[in-house]
């Protein structure tokens, strides 16, 4: 009897630990900002580290995962998972006896290391299942990566209860929702531990590293890395802030839009398979590009509730599908690269999050919001401006506006605000608008790119899989008709 299903279960488990992580800490943004002072920028560079680390782990593990084997990178994973809680949990004495540059670092840190052990998993999970699954990979890796989504749905519900001053239950500590990661992560270290797995479909077929390296020389996997170096720079970067954003536009509430898009993604992710059926993964793509760019444009002009929901819907709709048939359609294009081409095309999308998605939306963040503060009212800029310029690679420096004092402002209720409160919220609110308009623009231009993509694969008779033969005509893979969950 083989043992797909529990294998399955615990690489989902590691997505649902991944993204409980993940929303938790895009809700208790605003608590770090008030604890410790720091502005947007810095915020953004303390996720955008997680997200480094996550893209560069996932690199380098896959140059030997699939000679090292899927049960120990997945072991250390799971050990280093439980050394990012602890030192995560250090920031507030460390704040105490160091001072904030002490616990920048000491949460930059926690957050890389957390994305090391999501690095980790996600170098393996990726060809494991591509593995237990060779025949259908784009609808099995949807199926696996709804655990993204199911993990944000879980976190975020976490942190609509008890994250922030707005918590709907009792406003909790930040330490104890961001912990709330360990439970899924206890749970794929026990299996894990247990199971036994299966040899790599390219160490199993004899195909040599030279061979893996060769597939690079493909001009459509090159394109497939810059378009998903895009992907993750769209749905990584602004998850990482769009609960922190939406907060201006409908206070207490964005944490349930997070979610609605969350289950959005969770549940459209089941039914991959029969939607690649009818259009071929490209064509998905393509679709959902351009759904992301008019999604995103919406919510950085959206003022009403029922706008924001509708904005949101196209977005959540649009980034769905991105991630996962990325991988599958390397998957099924490069099969002889084994988990080198997946993890480069996960590491791309990681690394575009982190170093550019992240740092550069908290930069026109504070760009837009200082600007319009001093257009408001220079006086009252210069009492809330951040005591450090911040620039971002070759853009101006800027004094963004001190998270520490903008959360005082939003613990206020609205009807004692004073008219430089207003101003304050009114500049908070158009950076993070403009932040969401300029972001647009990206899916935008990967909708260009997957046109091309259409264009090729029609020119050559269309979108076919290729396969190892050489290990398919050795294996039988009645497991393919069984449900996964």
């Amino acid at each position: 009897m083989n043992n797909n299903r529990a294998l399955f279960i615990a690489s989902f488990m590691t997505l649902i630990a991944a993204g409980v992580g993940f929303a938790v800490r895009g809700a208790i943004l605003g608590d770090w900002a008030a604890q410790f002072g720091f502005t947007q920028s810095e915020l953004g560079t303390i996720t955008g580290g997680g997200l480094v680390g996550f893209g560069v782990v996932i690199l380098v593990s896959s140059l030997f995962i699939d000679r090292l084997g899927y049960k120990p990178v997945l072991v250390l994973a799971f050990l280093l998972h439980a050394l990012s809680a602890v030192i995560t949990l250090a920031a507030t004495p460390v704040f105490a006896s160091q001072g904030k540059d002490a616990t920048y670092w000491c949460l930059y840190v926690g957050m890389f290391m957390f994305a090391v052990g999501n690095g980790l998993c996600e170098g393996v999970i990726n060809p494991l299942v591509a593995t237990l699954y060779p025949n259908k990979k784009t609808h099995y890796l949807n199926i696996l990566h709804a655990g993204w989504p199911g993990g944000l749905i879980v976190g975020g519900l976490l942190a609509y209860a008890f994250a922030g001053p707005g918590a709907q239950v009792k406003h909790l500590r930040w330490e104890i929702p961001m912990m709330f990661f360990v439970i899924p992560t206890v749970l794929y270290g026990l299996i894990i531990l247990k199971e036994k797995f299966p040899m790599s479909d390219v160490k199993a077929a004899g195909v040599s590293f030279k061979t893996m390296l060769l597939e690079f020389a493909s001009p459509v996997l090159l394109l497939l890395l810059i378009l998903h170096a895009m992907v993750g720079y769209v749905e990584l970067g602004t998850d990482s802030w769009i609960t922190n954003i939406m907060e201006n536009v409908i206070p207490g509430n964005a944490i349930l839009l997070f979610v609605y898009t969350s289950g959005l993604m969770f549940i459209l992710r089941f039914f991959a398979g029969p939607i690649v059926e009818k259009i071929n993964p490209i064509g998905l793509l393509f679709v959902c590009s351009i759904l992301g760019a008019v999604g995103l444009t919406l919510l950085g002009s959206a003022t009403t509730g029922m706008a924001v929901l509708a904005a949101a819907t196209i977005y959540g709709i649009g980034k769905t599908f991105l991630w996962p048939t990325m991988l599958g359609v390397v998957g099924e294009r490069f099969p002889r690269g084994g988990a080198l081409t997946m993890g480069a095309i996960g590491g791309a999308g990681a690394l575009s999050a982190g170093l550019l998605g992240g740092p550069m939306i908290g930069y026109e963040q504070d760009y837009y919001a200082s600007t319009k503060l001093n257009q408001l009212s220079p006086t009252t800029y210069e009492k809330y401006a951040a005591e450090d310029k911040k620039s971002f690679l070759f853009l101006p420096e800027i004094n963004g506006l001190d998270g520490g004092k903008v959360g005082q402002v939003k613990e206020k209720k609205a009807d004692v605000f004073t008219l430089e409160d207003k101003q304050v919220v009114e500049a908070t609110l158009y950076g993070g608008r403009m932040a969401l308009k300029w972001t647009a623009l990206v899916p935008a231009i990967m909708a260009i790119g997957y046109l091309i993509l259409l264009l090729y694969f029609k020119a050559r008779g269309g979108y076919k899989a290729e396969v190892i033969q050489e290990h398919l005509n050795e294996l039988d893979h009645p497991e393919e008709m069984e449900t996964p969950l």
